[in-house]
C-alpha cells in the first residue's frame, strides 16, 4: 500500500492517523493477549499461576519484607522544578552542570 503523503489534503492525512491509530490499537491488544497467554503457559509448564508470578515482581512474595520506601527529593532544579534528585544514586545532568558551574549545593535544596 503506497501512499503519496505529499499529495494528501489535511483532511486525508487525519484520516489515515486515525486509521492507523485504531489498527495499532488492536494489533497491540492482539498482541498482549498473546503475550498474556504466553506467559501463563509458561508460568503453569513451572507449576505456578501467573498470578503467583506477577506477585513476585510486585514485590508480595512469601517471607517479603515489601515494596522498599522511596527516598523524598533533597535537590530541585531552579531551572525546571519538575526535576529533583533525592541525592542518592548517579547525579542528574543539571546538577552537575550546577556544580561545574560553581553553584552552592545548598541553593538547591529543597
Amino acid at each position: 500500500m503506497n501512499f503519496e503523503l505529499k499529495s494528501m489534503s489535511r483532511k486525508e492525512l487525519e484520516k489515515l492517523r486515525r486509521d492507523v491509530d485504531n489498527a495499532l490499537e488492536k494489533v497491540e491488544s492482539r498482541e498482549l493477549k498473546l503475550a498474556h497467554d504466553a506467559a501463563a503457559k509458561a508460568a503453569a509448564d513451572f507449576g505456578f499461576s501467573l498470578e503467583e508470578v506477577s506477585a513476585l515482581s510486585d514485590g508480595k512474595t512469601r517471607g517479603s519484607k515489601g515494596p522498599r520506601s522511596v527516598s523524598p527529593a533533597k535537590y530541585r532544579n531552579p531551572a525546571d522544578e519538575s526535576q529533583t534528585w533525592t541525592g542518592r544514586g548517579r547525579q542528574p545532568d543539571w546538577y552537575k552542570t550546577a556544580m561545574s558551574n560553581g553553584t552552592d549545593p545548598a541553593t538547591l535544596e529543597i
